[in-house]
């Protein structure tokens, strides 16, 4: 069952998108916590968000750029605003599609299924997906998971490329610099303890797959991936 993500807050209007896309067999889930979107999204993973402009916090627009650097699910921005240069903006950042309010049930439908067919059904591209092994260890980039025999976590988008970068290295070691301007295109903008706070994050990813001490740091060079698995599963 694909999942739909609203971040809408009039509750109304979110219930009553809820209530009627749910009719046609989607998991639909509402975000309440409008700080923590991003919290909600890595959570439940939706194959599609229906994203408001007008928030608290942080607009629409902010949103979409946040989850642009963590995923390409479609985004169909739903808002008051009619103005050419919202429906820009909404695109720009990052969007796919625009819906005005008020709007038709039936429209929004017919957007969803289409965005949908595009990313993921008859219309989507059919390219072989990218999958990184290393003695059964198995990374897949596109979809932000990692596994290791049944075992597997999602990652974020920082943490697969990291994880991307080791495996491509190994048994070599990944340097902080190169990593940085893998991560990050403008490394002048980035905290020394930014790149730390990621490894950590990945190091924990590791042993959600039952993988102690995946990552090595090496002082004064970087990090290398140990292959310390050894016979759990066979390559």
């Amino acid at each position: 069952m694909q999942k739909i993500m609203i971040v809408e807050d009039d509750p109304k209007i979110a219930e009553l998108l809820q209530t009627y896309i749910s009719k046609y067999g989607y998991d639909v889930f509402l975000v309440n916590d409008f700080q923590h979107v991003m919290d909600v999204f890595y959570e439940n993973k939706p194959d599609l968000v229906l994203l408001d402009i007008n928030l608290p916090s942080f607009d629409g627009y902010y949103w979409c750029r946040q989850i642009r650097t963590q995923s390409i699910c479609p985004v169909i921005f739903i808002s008051a605003r009619t103005g050419e240069m919202e429906q820009v903006m909404a695109l720009e950042n990052g969007g796919d599609d625009f819906i005005t309010k008020p709007f038709h049930a039936e429209i929004v439908m017919a957007k969803i299924r289409s965005q949908l067919r595009r990313a993921y059904g008859e219309y989507a591209m059919k390219a072989n997906e990218r999958v990184l092994k290393i003695k059964g260890l198995e990374l897949y980039p596109e979809r932000l998971e990692l596994k290791l025999g049944h075992d597997s976590v999602s990652l974020t988008k920082n943490e697969a490329d990291i994880i991307e970068s080791l495996i491509e290295r190994y048994p070599r070691i990944s340097g902080r610099e190169d990593l940085l301007e893998k991560l990050w295109e403008d490394q002048s903008y980035v905290d020394e303890n930014t790149l730390n706070v990621n490894i950590t994050r990945v190091r924990k990813k590791f042993q959600k797959i039952g993988i102690e001490e995946a990552v090595e740091t090496v002082r004064g060079a970087g990090y290398r991936l140990i292959v310390s698995w050894g016979e759990r599963v066979k390559t």
